[in-house]
């Protein structure tokens, strides 16, 4: 089993302590509401379930069956990036090379390709990475300990990274846009 597939384990068992529901009573819920889009489903289960952020979007892509990767399933890496950055996004491809490129040189990590996005992975999840619009590819790093600032932005609690950096060309892969992603790597170790 991957580390991914025993975190999603342990988030759905969470998910179920806290609610004191089974996952068929919490599928229930969602499917009856009556509401369609998943941002209004994932406020039902945040208001009248009381759970966070990511615990009411896992639930939410649980019963709709819409996470990213089992949109991404069957699909390799190589297909699933050409789909994320096909048509106006393109052109942001070399940015995505051009950072992994540098990643690869860090040490063994997993790449988790999911619907728009890949996942990079050591014992955990230490960056995300694609493009949040047709100019510009979001870097988002999981680490602790730096100070936010114009470049490295602070994502919200409960979000899936703790900071985004916002990359519009292939240069902005720098020496300090590498050295956040490099600590993010060596706290996820």
């Amino acid at each position: 089993m991957s580390e991914v597939d025993k975190a999603w384990k342990t988030q759905v068992a969470n998910i179920q302590k806290k609610t004191g529901k089974s996952l068929t009573e919490l599928s229930a819920i969602i499917k009856g509401s009556g509401l369609a889009k998943h941002g209004e489903l994932r406020r039902l289960a945040m208001d009248s379930l009381g759970l966070g952020y990511g615990d009411a979007n896992a639930l939410v892509q649980y019963v709709l069956q819409s996470d990213g990767a089992r949109a991404a399933a069957g699909a390799t890496p190589d297909e699933v990036l050409d789909g994320i950055y096909a048509g106006p996004k393109a052109a942001l491809r070399p940015i995505h090379d051009r950072l992994m490129a540098t990643i690869g040189g860090f040490g063994e990590f997993e790449i988790v390709p999911k619907k728009g996005y890949v996942s990079l992975r050591r014992k955990k999840q230490f960056a995300t990475m694609g493009p949040a619009t047709n100019a510009r590819v979001d870097v988002g790093l999981n680490m602790k300990g730096i100070e936010p600032g114009e470049r490295l932005l602070a994502e919200p609690a409960g979000a899936m990274c703790h900071y985004k950096v916002k990359v519009t060309g292939a240069e902005q892969v720098d020496d300090e846009l590498v050295a956040w992603v490099k600590a993010a790597y060596d706290a996820a170790g």
